[in-house]
């Protein structure tokens, strides 16, 4: 028998039990949809998180300590400092530029509003290190510095916060019954390390040890991390090797792992290899309603066999082969799985637009996952289409007439 005859009576076959294959065909639809917006969400995740950094500098590397469980067991264990990031501006050839900085949570009060938002003490290399712009107004300015003048520059949420009716700049604030006047408003980041960009406020490094500290010097005080500039992309691991080298010797500590220096891209591949593992196992997940979905259209052929015993009876009889007969069938299963698999697709595809147009969900359309899925759906019906077909291929066409 041709192919086209064969699919003409799946065809017939199939909708003549129109619920019945269209709820056969939604187990495969809810499986391909599922396994479409896990690998959406999770493509879109990867893309989400290499912008972020790709935002922040290629050629930037983060200088940390160990934690301080750890320091405290080293003897003269003393914290990243002021003078560390001068060093490294002076002794670390492969640099550019260096950006210290002490993030402390503070309590922002305007007028009856307040709110809690990271403090950064930086000095004027924070723009160019950090891959920041102003959107209107200053930054911190040398003499800012120099003179510890209570001047703030708010991230825009920070600024939208605090100012939702006003305009930012000019205003006046106050951090701990001090009062600061905002000079600038920087242009929206992003979240970035789990932290929210637009909602952190800058001052002058210097201010922050004297108003927010309580210091009398900067030297001395500990900063949270090290930001640095490398010249270029190729230059990084010389001045990851150089910086590790100097601030041990600085502190006099011989332990490979007593400092961290992350470039950028390291902490990028840790994140890409974290969501790819994540979108895995959601996908393995999804995945698992597709093998439901394909017992679902083996069962449905049995019982389909059932029914049509009769019908291939007379088939046989009439001189129809098991090749024919076994075509048949399979050929339904086939169209079952692979159309669920469309409408799977295309449901899935909608779920991650309109995701992505109404919530905060980042989702990446993969035409890899798109292919891959209804490649598998068709597979599901072919393997789960076997048994039932091969059933109907081998009845005795006598035993199956006698029951007309």
């Amino acid at each position: 028998m041709e192919m086209g005859e064969n699919l003409k009576m799946a065809f017939a076959a199939l909708t003549a039990n129109k619920l019945r294959s269209g709820l056969t065909m939604l187990g495969i639809a809810i499986g391909n949809a599922s396994v479409i917006a896990m690998v959406g969400i999770g493509e879109g995740a990867q893309k989400l998180a290499a912008q972020q950094f790709e935002a922040l500098g290629p050629n930037v590397l983060f200088v940390n300590l160990t934690s301080r469980n750890i320091r405290r067991s080293i003897p003269n264990s003393r914290p990243l400092t002021y003078e560390d990031s001068l060093a490294i501006s002076q002794q670390v050839p492969t640099v550019a530029a260096v950006s210290p900085e002490m993030a402390i949570p503070q309590l922002i009060t305007v007028q009856n509003k307040s709110s809690t938002s990271n403090i950064v003490g930086a000095t004027t290399s924070y723009l160019s290190v950090n891959n920041r712009q102003m959107a209107r107004g200053r930054f911190i300015s040398d003499s800012d510095v120099r003179r510890n003048n209570r001047v703030i520059v708010l991230g825009s949420q920070l600024a939208r916060n605090l100012f939702p009716y006003q305009e930012a700049i000019g205003q006046r604030l106050r951090i701990r019954n001090t009062s600061f006047e905002v000079i600038g408003v920087l242009k929206p980041k992003g979240t970035l390390f789990e932290s929210n960009q637009d909602e952190r406020g800058i001052i002058p490094l210097t201010t922050m040890s004297s108003q927010i500290i309580g210091s009398n010097s900067i030297f001395g005080v500990r900063l949270t991390h090290i930001a640095v500039l490398a010249k270029s992309r190729e230059q990084i691991k010389a001045a990851q090797f150089q910086i590790e080298n100097l601030i041990r010797l600085r502190h006099g500590v011989s332990l490979p792992d007593y400092v961290k220096v992350f470039p950028q891209q390291a902490i990028l591949d840790t994140a890409k290899e974290t969501n790819e593992g994540l979108t895995r196992m959601l996908a393995s997940i999804a995945s698992i309603s597709l093998f439901v979905g394909g017992i679902g259209v083996m069962n449905i052929m049995l019982v389909s066999v059932t029914e049509r015993t009769q019908e291939i009876g007379l088939r046989k009889a009439l001189g129809a082969q098991e090749s024919d007969i076994l075509g048949q069938f399979i050929i339904e299963s086939v169209i079952l799985a692979t159309t669920g698999g469309i409408i799977g697709v295309v449901v899935g595809i909608l779920g991650m637009v309109a995701g992505s147009m109404f919530g905060a969900l980042s989702t990446s359309i993969s035409i890899g996952a798109i292919i891959v899925a209804i490649s598998v759906s068709s597979a599901i019906g072919l393997i789960f289409g076997v048994v039932p077909a091969h059933r109907a291929a081998k009845l005795d066409p006598i035993d199956a007439l006698r029951r007309l």
